[in-house]
């Protein structure tokens, strides 16, 4: 593993929200401003390959990847292998690969599902750690297209081993119902802070047609789940045109006050070529209107993002461009989201998808010091690989 000890940045142009929102949002979610002001300083600290497309074995190509620790310290990172072609719909496997040195070496390959033949198969995917369960839980569709097949399933298996072995698929649709739900990609919380401490949150979209973030919950560890938050698209279950409010794809996390910030995919470029954030102020249980808007400095190619909070400061990865999937980059916030330093770490320059994030929260000095990316990437292509990078928070220091 070559290490990589150059740290690229790029200048981005910061722009401002109008302070009246600022003041809300400090209000809303106390400590405003990050101790950590100053000393962030990312850099690029190693990087390898994870998965590489082009149709060796059974796979085609990798894509929609997600990384997370387990409760004993392990990364687990995980990826659709698509096994025909590069396109959504189609047979898959669910690859899965492990470390148990927070990312210097990697198990080899496993498939820890497989949609056999299925012309609409399998769509990752949201992972959950359950901390007090000691359990990792993976959330993924089946037939989520419904195309030559029906009705969608939402399907969850189960690790209680560090991910060394997985339960049998249970379907959640007998409980949820079969509407068509994709969850993240990326992971779901457990809640650290009330309301609902411990309840268990996975947050996706729906059809195009029926598209909006919804929400699914638990408060008894995965055994049981319902139905939470819902933010329907506009006009909801008709097809939509350009620039029509369509929420998507997206990434939740957890505020100290307690509230789920959820980072959205603009599908169809409603009111900016940016992200849609809004908060749950109960648990996952709505969405309100009110805590909606559009983060204008998160410019957006409309495509799934990674977001993080950690230790009171907001991560966030995309491809930083309006038009491209191109331009991999890791933003951050010290003032939980009403602004972004003007600052950024550019990952990848070149062709990049989706992406997820992770931290380990162990309390030590050592885990303070990073935050883990893991995105699609390429040359011509932005799904040629699956990368994963380690980011040093202070610069190496």
């Amino acid at each position: 593993m070559k290490r990589m000890m150059v740290r690229v940045e790029s200048n981005m142009e910061r722009r401002g929200r109008p302070a009246a929102l600022t003041l809300l949002l400090c209000a809303a979610m106390l400590p405003c401003v990050s101790s950590h002001s100053g000393q962030i300083d990312p850099l690029l600290y190693e990087e390898q390959l994870l998965w590489v497309s082009g149709g060796a074995g059974e796979v085609n190509t990798y894509r929609i990847p997600l990384l997370t620790f387990t409760p004993k310290g392990s990364l687990l990172a995980f990826a659709e292998a698509r096994k025909q072609s590069p396109g959504d719909i189609g047979a898959k496997f669910i690859a899965m690969r492990r470390s148990l040195d927070k990312g210097a070496t990697w198990s080899p390959t496993s498939f820890i599902i497989d949609d056999g033949v299925k012309t609409d198969g399998l769509n990752l995917g949201s992972v959950v750690v359950d901390e007090e369960a000691g359990s990792v839980i993976l959330v993924y569709s089946i037939c989520f297209h419904q195309y030559h097949c029906k009705p969608s399933s939402t399907m969850m298996v189960e690790s209680r081993d560090d991910g060394l072995s997985w339960s049998s698929p249970k379907n959640l649709s007998v409980q949820l119902g079969v509407k068509s739900f994709a969850p993240g990609p990326g992971f779901g919380i457990q809640k650290r802070y009330n309301p609902a401490k411990g309840r268990l949150v996975v947050c996706g979209h729906g059809t195009l047609e029926g598209d909006g973030v919804f929400c699914i919950l638990s408060d008894d560890h995965g055994l049981n789940w319902y139905n939470g938050a819902a933010l329907k698209s506009i006009p909801y279950n008709q097809k939509k045109k350009a620039q029509d409010f369509n929420p998507d794809e997206c990434q939740p996390f957890e505020m100290t006050d307690g509230s789920i910030v959820i980072n959205v995919r603009n599908q169809n470029n409603y009111h900016c070529r940016c992200r849609v954030i809004v908060r749950s102020l109960d648990g996952g249980l709505s969405l309100p209107i009110d805590e909606l808007f559009f983060d204008y400095t998160l410019v957006d190619p409309v495509v799934a993002a990674g977001a993080l909070q950690k230790e009171g400061v907001l991560y966030f990865t995309n491809p930083a461009s309006t038009d491209h999937r191109i331009n991999l980059t890791l933003r951050w916030s010290l003032t939980n989201g009403s602004s972004w330093e003007g600052n950024a770490l550019q990952i990848w320059p070149g062709p990049s998808g989706y992406s997820s994030m992770t931290s380990l929260d162990s309390g030590s000095a050592e885990d303070r010091k990073y935050v883990f990316v893991i995105y699609e990437k390429g040359h011509k292509d932005y799904f040629e690989t699956v990368s994963f990078a380690k980011i040093h928070l202070y610069g190496g220091r």
